[in-house]
């Protein structure tokens, strides 16, 4: 039993390493002297978001991991799905191709990442759209240094009505 504890925490952390999952997000108070945190509250849908069109399949790259194709505000990106991740996390290239100026974000959240801490800032992205199963008014966060891929996390995935693993793919039901 102690030998697959310690297999499932290597594999945990291996995982994590690998795919720079965004793992706590927390707003910074940068105008108090002890730079007080606060927990970031999760997004929930409003009436005013959705989740619709059919199931889609992401196929398992060659690395083991899910690699999504997307289409984010009607511009191409591509993702690493991380369910470990919080929120979605854009990489400052990716941000600056979907018409952001990363120079110009206010970064006021604090966030961990398998890289160690790093600034983010907030945005909305009007929608993300993986091979029809699409989401509006999605939550992310650019993040400032140390991201190398942008992630696909919970706050578009949890909106789903589900997703699903198999060996092979990754299945997303809107």
């Amino acid at each position: 039993m102690l030998r697959i504890a310690v297999i499932a925490s290597v594999a945990v952390l291996a995982s994590v390493a690998a795919a720079q999952g965004v793992v706590h997000l927390s707003k910074v108070r940068l105008d108090q002297k002890n730079h007080a945190l606060l927990a970031a509250s999760a997004v929930l849908p409003s009436s005013e978001s959705r989740s619709a069109g059919s199931a889609a399949s992401i196929s398992k790259g060659p690395d083991g991991h899910f690699w999504a194709e997307a289409r984010v505000n009607e511009s191409a990106v591509r993702f690493l799905v991380d369910t470990g991740a919080t929120a979605v996390a854009l990489s400052p290239e990716d941000a600056r191709r979907l018409g952001f100026t990363p120079a110009g974000l206010s970064y006021d959240y604090k966030v961990t990442t398998a890289n160690g801490p790093a600034r983010a800032a907030r945005i909305n992205l009007a929608s993300i759209s993986i091979a029809g199963a699409e989401v509006d008014n999605v939550e992310a966060y650019v993040i400032e240094n140390g991201l190398d891929a942008s992630l696909l996390g919970m706050s578009y995935l949890g909106r789903l009505n589900r997703f699903e693993a198999t060996q092979s793919s990754l299945i997303l039901h809107p």
